[in-house]
């Protein structure tokens, strides 16, 4: 039976294309700021590289350093810049200008599943390898959210598909992971962490199925239907 939902953010709760090309336009326009504080091609270079670090950083599993700095003094390396200009661009470009578009992208139904789900007494969560307050107050869905966690939380430090978040979240609910259904967009990553946690899990996408380690649905109102038993 299940009693608690845990759902992924970035590509789940909004999608995160339609976000990725109205940041690269207005990327795009910083040349023609004044007074720009921003050499774009090193923007572009800083961002790429964090983001391409963070990727590889899945690899690592739970490591002895905190994720929380490793993210920047591994792309700052990389980068051949500051530790501190990559942390100033990513908080900028990645964390802070996007939330304005966020309430533009936040898929279809999902305000209503994560309100359906607390009238009917499941306990509901998130859980991303970015920080998730901010983005859940952009699409104004914290107010149905109970569990926020994020991989760079010192008691979890480790980004998907390690299972050690999915596994936090059941603790905090005091709940065996059987009892709680992922949801997430990447079978790569979420059905991979999911399978590791031995939690069921269901991958948003185009079409529906059962795949390898989790259940494909098309809609995030299909999560309903699973929660109601039907995939078990």
């Amino acid at each position: 039976m299940i009693r608690a939902v845990l759902f992924d953010v970035d590509g789940t709760l909004y999608h995160q294309r339609p976000l990725q090309l109205m940041m690269a336009a207005e990327l795009g326009l910083v040349p023609w700021t004044r007074h720009a504080p921003w050499n774009v091609p090193r923007l572009w270079s800083v961002l790429a590289h964090f983001r391409r670090v963070r990727e590889e950083l899945r690899a690592l599993g739970q490591p002895k350093e905190r994720l929380a700095r490793l993210q920047f003094t591994s792309a700052a390396e990389r980068a051949g810049a500051g530790v501190e200009e990559v942390e100033q661009a990513v908080e900028e470009w990645i964390y802070r200008r996007p939330l304005k578009y966020l309430p533009r992208v936040v898929r279809e139904g999902a305000s209503q599943v994560l309100a359906e789900l607390n009238r009917r007494g499941i306990a509901t969560g998130v859980f991303s390898d970015y920080p998730v307050a901010a983005k859940l107050d952009a699409m104004r869905l914290r107010q149905h959210v109970g569990l926020e966690l994020d991989a760079t939380e010192d008691s979890i430090n480790a980004f998907k598909p390690h299972p050690r978040g999915l596994l936090a979240a059941c603790e905090r609910w005091n709940l065996p992971p059987s009892a709680v259904l992922y949801v997430g967009d990447r079978e790569d990553v979420d059905a991979r962490g999911a399978s590791a946690a031995g939690m069921p899990c269901a991958i948003l996408g185009a079409v529906a199925g059962a795949g390898e380690q989790c259940v494909r649905v098309r809609k995030m109102t299909d999560v309903l239907s699973l929660v109601d038993g039907d995939h078990r």
